[in-house]
């Protein structure tokens, strides 16, 4: 479980195939304060450590066959920075919201407005899901409020620190994002579908 709060980016230096599944390797210099099994949550997406180099300061993440189908990983770069965020003590603040790591679908950023101050994205996507004004939404693991939303798209606003210490820095109309939604509207979602009539 995570919050939606970025701690830290990484960058990817290794992409490996092994039959239909994907190691990534990044460099941090926390490495050092992982371990292996740990969950963390990369770009939203919860993934597993399986190695460690501490001379390297490099670790390693698996992702399988449906994971690279329902996410963005499949579309990472040697070169590339990745949000990421350890999972929640149970102590701890709940600054975002409650987060799984269980990406929804892909997103689609359609426009980015320049608010002089603050950016607003907007965003589209192809799910049996919603969004609401005003709730939470977890895009590329960042926890955010949508500001405008309707079937299939919403926007959210970014305030400076957020751009500049997550990937909306770098993030442009026509990249794609992983995309969780709040775990209680699903539920709510799935009752209406099914009770609601």
């Amino acid at each position: 479980m995570f919050t939606g709060i970025v701690e830290h980016q990484v960058l990817l230096q290794q992409i490996t195939k092994e039959q239909s599944n994907v190691h990534f390797r990044f460099f941090t210099e926390w490495t050092q304060e992982f371990r292996i099994d740990q969950s963390i949550s990369h770009n939203g997406c919860c993934l597993t450590v399986v190695a460690i180099d501490l001379a390297s300061s490099t670790y390693t993440v698996t992702a399988i066959q449906e994971t690279l189908e329902k996410t963005t990983l499949g579309t990472w770069k040697i070169g590339d920075y990745i949000n990421i965020e350890r999972s929640m003590r149970p102590n701890d603040r709940l600054d975002g919201h409650m987060v799984q790591g269980h990406v929804d679908t892909r997103g689609v950023c359609t426009q980015v407005e320049d608010l002089n101050g603050s950016w607003k994205f907007h965003f589209s996507y192809e799910a049996d899901a919603l969004t609401v004004e005003k709730g939470s939404i977890a895009v590329n693991g960042v926890s955010l409020t949508v500001v405008d939303s309707a079937p299939g798209s919403f926007s959210v606003c970014i305030i400076p620190y957020t751009f500049d210490n997550t990937h909306f820095k770098t993030l442009q109309a026509g990249d794609l994002v992983n995309l969780e939604f709040d775990v209680v509207g699903k539920y709510v979602a799935k009752y209406l579908r099914h009770y609601g009539n």
